[in-house]
């Protein structure tokens, strides 16, 4: 951002950047715009992931007031109409709020001396609401219901177990999302149709989207081979099962349609992207015999037509999506059973 010159008295002979081009369509954007007229992509989006980052680190450290300070920086670079500006001037007020809050209240720590010898241990269980944060109401009694639902349908070592990869999964968006340092709650199960993380992107690029999408199935995977690692070494069919139905579900997870982690990625791909995507389901199909990755390429098929294709290829997101279908295609290769493996 160009300076004021307080002297008034020279003029800078460096010629004045008229427009540059968006990182996202490659379109003109000219100086002072915050969104392309084109893509409508934030012009300041990697500026907004930082800033966003070191707010919630400020935030994290208690240093409110320099998250305060952050994030009205972040509200700079956002349009004023947009639904993020409207989240961060809630969180701008909120912060103004327990700034206020944190003046008017006594010394930190200084109630526990009230309680003589037992300050310690006063002092220990204030911390365990930091714990109630973390792991909220809805996250715990979705996780329970989850985990009755399928306990009474397969019973309690394949619901139990289950609902442990379905989380997996989950926490593998919610660690992405959270060390780019961007708003994210703890995932809420919905019991028979799967569960999702809640996170406000703040105008990250689509490449971003695509990471953290990918993230999820990602985590699956490992989870999935620790099962079939656990079944390879002690015979027990219950890991078997808990293997397949990992990786299976993963592999439906990519199904590039909105509501599932593929269509997110599929955002970063271009068509000749895609038609990679497209080609190795169907050779996966062939191979294994697994109709879900016939679902995938048919997905990856519709998404060769659709207008949401970006001007620029991107190679990373490309082989993270391929790799990851691969590594779960491999599960599914050397676990016994058809299909999702639940019985």
């Amino acid at each position: 951002m160009a300076r004021a010159n307080p002297t008034n008295k020279t003029v800078s002979s460096t010629p004045i950047e008229l427009s540059k081009a968006c990182k996202s369509c490659t379109a003109p954007v000219i100086p002072g715009e915050l969104v392309c007229k084109q893509c409508h992509t934030l012009v300041h989006a990697e500026e907004l992931e930082r800033l966003s980052a070191w707010a919630k680190a400020y935030e994290d450290k208690d240093e409110i007031a320099e998250a305060r300070e952050t994030w009205v920086k972040v509200l700079g670079l956002l349009p004023p109409e947009s639904t993020q500006a409207t989240w961060v001037q809630g969180r701008v007020r909120s912060l103004e709020l327990a700034a206020k809050a944190q003046a008017a209240a006594p010394p930190k720590n200084e109630w526990a001396k009230k309680f003589g010898p037992l300050a310690p241990l006063a002092l220990a269980l204030s911390k365990a609401k930091v714990l109630l944060a973390v792991f909220k109401l809805n996250f715990l009694f979705s996780l329970f219901a989850f985990i009755g639902v399928y306990w009474a349908l397969f019973g309690m070592r394949f619901g139990i177990g289950f609902a442990v990869l379905i989380l997996i999964h989950e926490m593998g968006h919610y660690v992405d999302i959270k060390r780019r340092g961007l708003p994210v709650e703890m995932p809420v199960f919905l019991p028979g149709f799967g569960a999702y993380v809640k996170w406000r992107a703040l105008g990250v690029s689509n490449v971003t989207r695509a990471f953290v999408s990918l993230a999820g199935p990602l985590a699956g995977f490992i989870a999935a081979a620790v099962c079939w690692i656990i079944w390879y070494k002690s015979g027990d069919p219950l890991w078997a099962a808990l293997a397949r139905a990992g990786a299976w579900l993963n592999v439906l997870n990519l199904i590039p349609i909105w509501v599932l982690d593929g269509g997110q990625a599929m955002l970063a791909l271009d068509k000749i992207e895609r038609v990679v995507v497209l080609t190795v389901c169907l050779a996966l199909w062939m191979l294994l015999g697994e109709n879900v990755f016939a679902l995938v390429a048919g997905g990856a098929c519709w998404r060769l037509f659709t207008k949401d294709v970006p001007a620029r290829p991107n190679r990373a997101t490309t082989i993270y999506f391929v790799a990851v279908v691969v590594m779960l295609g491999a599960v599914l290769r050397f676990t016994p059973g058809q299909g999702a493996g639940i019985r």
